[in-house]
Parts: structure tokens; sequence; C-alpha cells
């Protein structure tokens, strides 16, 4: 048994002595009025008993005290001592159970009493912090937190007693009544007149005449409408973006393919040219003719090759960029390839050293670009996860690699994935991957592809870091 235990038995089973003590003295000074017997020893029993709640320091109580009545008090036999003795055990074992009930209802109530206030606490805690409105039948609006009037931007003095609908167009009782949970959103109106869209979640109390009818918690979607526009526009500018560079791509591969038949177009009207020469004057007029069509075949390849070396020798702008914050702004785009694609994504990005030297919208082009062919990777599978790592791997570069778990790219496929107009996919331009590698190397680094410890491809490239900005 535990020292504590041990201190506190001690300490109960003193209690139960000095009770009885204590009412035997008072029994002696009341014998000078007559003889009370065993009542003066009750108290006692009911003192230990409510004090220790123990049943043993109880019956050291109830024996004591009979001990002293025996030796204080004469008796006419034997048997009149146990007649008085097993009466004075039951009434004050009696006494002693109620004395134990009365002891176990308060401790239930005392804990009750502190398990309330412990959610009264939590209730004001919550109330404190959540955008809360209680409203009667009538839609009068009888209280609301403190979050509910700055969303409202009103003061509680100033909305208590006004109905709910001068600070939300078209709101009634009844629309929500219905719904003992509904969530709709509607249009509130602050005291300036500035309009916000507003997002409320009802609770109807039917059950109660008097009190609230209505719960209602507030959400002012202002920030939410806002960051969902940032998503879409970020969306279109990476498509108009994605546009502009697959056009690209495709006119430097038709460049390089039309060049060559080109070549040889040129060539064969030189030799038709020469042909026509041998025949003297007759030939002449045939000579010029082919001498015009070769000019032409020359002025196109000569567009086609400025077209090449544009394209060759394009040069975009690097600014320095940290990498975390340029995944979190496509987190807008990134959700809803997550829903559409019923997978999850997954950020493994190292914020501490993600300076790079980087083009923002093109680098997101290129990120967008790879997420969306691993999630079109994961068609079919049960385990739909889509990594997205950014580490630094050296103190001069920072690698981004985009993993998934399907199935992983066939050996026969690597060498051609990464080709113009080369595709798998039967609604695919195979422009994909050709301009995410064209971004990559834009930025000084080379798109490769291997085998990722989740079981799918893992598509990685480096960044230049940029150290000096990073130690200051």
């Amino acid at each position: 048994m535990p020292w504590r235990e041990i201190k506190r038995a001690a300490r109960n089973y003193l209690i139960a002595v000095v009770a009885v003590a204590v009412s035997l003295a008072f029994r002696i000074l009341l014998e000078r009025f007559g003889q009370f017997y065993y009542l003066p020893m009750v108290p006692a029993v009911m003192v230990t008993a409510i004090v220790t709640g123990w049943r043993g320091p109880t019956l050291l109580a109830i024996a004591l005290a009979i001990a002293a009545n025996v030796v204080q008090v004469q008796r006419e036999g034997l048997t009149d001592i146990m007649v008085n003795a097993l009466l004075f055990v039951g009434v004050c074992w009696l006494i002693a159970e109620m004395c134990w009930r009365v002891r176990t209802m308060q401790s239930r109530a005392s804990d009750l009493s502190r398990r309330l206030a412990r959610r009264n606490r939590m209730l004001d805690a919550i109330l404190a912090s959540a955008p809360v409105v209680t409203l009667d039948r009538a839609g009068t609006i009888q209280f609301l937190t403190p979050p509910a009037c700055a969303v409202l931007g009103v003061a509680a003095d100033a909305a208590v007693g006004r109905p709910f609908s001068e600070f939300v167009e078209t709101f009634t009782v009844d629309a929500v009544g219905s719904d003992d949970a509904g969530e709709t959103t509607w249009t509130g109106r602050k005291p300036d007149g500035q309009t916000y869209p507003l997002s409320i979640q009802v609770g109807v109390m039917a059950d109660d005449p008097d009190g609230p009818h209505v719960t209602l918690s507030l959400t002012d979607l202002t920030q939410a409408h806002a960051a969902d526009a940032r998503a879409r526009d970020l969306h279109a500018q990476l498509n108009r973006v994605w546009r502009l560079n697959s056009l690209g791509e495709m006119a430097a591969a038709l460049a390089h393919e039309l060049n060559q038949p080109l070549t040889a177009a040129t060539n064969y009207l030189h030799a038709s040219q020469t042909a026509a020469d041998k025949a003297g004057l007759m030939g002449q007029p045939l000579s010029q003719t082919i001498e015009l069509a070769k000019g032409q075949l020359l002025r196109a390849g000569g567009i086609i090759r400025r077209m090449r070396e544009l394209l060759a020798h394009e040069t975009r702008s690097l600014g320095i960029e940290r990498v975390a914050p340029m995944i979190a702004d496509m987190h807008g785009v990134l959700g809803m390839i997550e829903r559409n694609g019923c997978v999850v994504i997954e950020y493994r990005i190292d914020d501490l050293n993600d300076r790079v030297r980087a083009e923002r919208i093109q680098f997101q082009q290129a990120m967008i670009n790879l997420i969306r062919n691993a999630v079109e990777a994961l068609e079919g599978q049960e385990d739909r996860r889509v990594r997205i790592v950014g580490r630094a791997t050296s103190d001069e570069h920072y690698e981004m690699r985009v993993e998934d778990s399907g199935r992983g790219i066939d050996a026969d496929a690597l060498d051609t994935i990464f080709r113009p107009l080369m595709t798998t996919k039967s609604a695919g331009m195979g422009l994909g991957l050709s301009v995410t590698r064209t971004i990559v190397e834009s930025h000084g680094g080379a798109l490769g592809v291997e085998r990722s410890e989740m079981g799918g491809a893992a598509f990685s490239f480096s960044l230049l870091r940029e150290r000096e900005l990073e130690d200051a």
C-alpha cells in the first residue's frame, strides 16, 4: 500500500476515535440531567461516516461507542446489553448509509458542477471566437457574439431587437425553418451599404416556444471568393502561357520538319532549271519560271530558319523567387485538379533554402504540366497519390520532383516521351512534356524521369539557387 494511502487510512481511523471521545465527554456532561445511554454517541457515528466516507472507521466508531456505553452504564443483564447494542448498531448503520449516500450525491453534484463549469467555459470560448446570432420566430435578433458583430459591421446594442433581414437581404425565418442544419449563401449588407457574400448555417429549435427559435452561424465569404477569383485568374493565365508555349513548340517542330522538304524541292527545281538551260532558247521561259519558283522556296526556307533561330535563342527574364510561395499560389488550381481527378496531392517543400532564379509563370506552368500528367497516370489505380517535393540538393541547385503512385512509364517509351508531337493519349497533342522540357531548359536545368519509390514515375529538374540572398 502506498505511503499516502496509509496516512489517509490512519487519519480516518483517528477521526473515528476523536469523534467517539468528544461524544463520550459530552455524554458525561449530560449525566447530571439524566440517563441518555446511546443517544449522545450517534453524532460520533454520523461525523465519522460523513467526514471519512469509509466503512472501517464507521464500524470502529460504533464499536467504541458500544464499549464506552457498556463500561459507563450499569445494565440489568447480558440480554439488556445485547439488545441495546444491536439496536444501536442497526440505527447507526442505517444513519451511516444515509450519510454515505448524501456524501456520494454531494460528490456527484460537485463533479457535475465542475463539468458544467468547464463546459460553460468551453462554450464561452467557442462563442467568443464564432460569429453566432440567435433569432426569435419573427426573425428579430436576440443575441449575437462579438465576431458576429464584426461580420455584420454593427455593435451588439445596435443590432439586438432589429430584424435580421436588415443585415441580410431577402432573409426570412420561414425560408430556413424547414432545415435543421441547412447551409446556403446570402448577400449581406453593412450599415455603409457595402455588400458581401455570406454563408449561413442554420439550426432551428422548434420545441422552445419562449426562447430563441433559430441559431445562425455566419461566415464572411469575401476572402474565400477573392481566393477563388485569384485561382481562376492564375488558371486562365497559365492556360494562355500554355497555348503560347504549345504554339511555339509546334512552330519549332514544323519549322524543323518543313525545312527538309523545302530544301529538297529547291534542289529539284535547280536540276530542272539546268535541264531547261540545255534546251536553249526554247527552254528560257521555263528556266525563268523555275528561277522564280526556286526564289520563293528559298525565301520560305529563310523565313523558317529565322523563326527557328528566334525560338532557339528566345530568352526569358529570370527573377529571384521563392519556391514555397510559388507553389502556394497554385493551391487553388491544384485544388481543382485534386477534386476533379479524385487524387491526394502531398506537399514536401523545403521553405528554408528555396530562393531560386526562375520566371514565376513559366515555372508554375511546368509544374502544372507535370502534375496533370501524374494525375492522368493514376487513372484506374486504387492508390491515387501525387507528391510534390522541393529540396536543396547542393549549394547551387534546388531540385523539384513530381511523383505519382501509378504504373510508371514503359522502358520503350522513355526515349520518345519528350519528343514534340509524340503522345500515348488518344486525345493528346504530344506537346506537354516537350513544352515542359523547353521551359526547364530555359531555366538552365534538365528534365529527367525515373522510377518513383511510390511505384509510378518521378519527373525532376533543378533550378539555380540564390545563395547570397539566403545567407543574408
